[in-house]
């Protein structure tokens, strides 16, 4: 007779900890979609520096994401997911510059959803690599997805070509699908407990609801980024 502790263990085996991990997040993933100043950026509504603010809280968010990922290159769960294709800042920095120019460093600051933000990734990804991958994961592929429909649509709406969008070319990744398959494919194989993995599925969660909130500080200023 099977037993529901096997039977659970089989369903698992059956549906991937990538699918679970989309399915277990979906709604969330939803809600943080809905944002009133991410709908006026991509419409072509927000002048430029409108746009260098969102820029600039995501580069404060990246910058601690790559700290933390340095400090993985040997650990067993989260080192897989570690590629020198998929480091941010360098292209975040030149999209500053070119839209803020070469002091733009003055101007970022952290709104107060950010700084918690921050503060979540400094609690959990240096010393839970489990904990960093679930960052990792919301942040990069949805960059490789997501982020690709985004990067066409700010080009029809602003005439950037690549200045202003290197955040969301990828050069050195040219197939985005084949990286995003063989990444599930990591997620699927990497060494975690069914209660582990759930932990990993909450903080997606949490972080995605920390995404929000940096949305929804953008959103409260939004009348001083909006085009005339």
């Amino acid at each position: 007779m099977t037993t529901l502790n096997e039977a659970d263990a089989a369903d698992r085996r059956a549906v991937g900890f990538a699918e679970r991990i989309k399915d277990g997040t979906d709604a969330a993933h939803r809600e943080t979609e809905q944002s009133r100043f991410v709908g006026a950026l991509l419409a072509g509504e927000l002048t430029p520096d409108g746009y260098a603010e969102l820029l600039a809280q995501t580069y404060l968010v990246y910058r601690e994401l790559e700290d933390a990922g340095r400090t993985h290159a040997d650990d067993p769960v989260a080192s897989p997911f570690l590629s020198t294709k998929l480091i941010r800042v360098p292209a975040l920095e030149a999209d500053l510059a070119y839209l803020r120019g070469s002091h733009w460093r003055d101007t970022v600051s952290a709104l107060p959803a950010t700084t918690r933000y921050l503060e979540r990734l400094r609690d959990v990804a240096y010393e839970w690599p489990a904990g960093f991958v679930a960052h990792h994961y919301i942040r990069y592929l949805g960059d490789l997805s997501g982020g690709q429909i985004i990067r066409r649509m700010l080009e029809r709406a602003y005439g950037y070509t690549e200045d202003g969008l290197r955040f969301y070319i990828f050069d050195e990744i040219p197939k985005p699908k084949v990286f995003k398959d063989e990444y599930r494919a990591k997620l699927d194989a990497a060494p975690l407990s069914a209660a582990d993995q759930q932990r990993v599925i909450d903080e997606v969660n949490l972080a995605y609801r920390l995404n929000g909130a940096l949305f929804a500080d953008l959103e409260a200023d939004i009348d001083s980024y909006l085009a005339r």
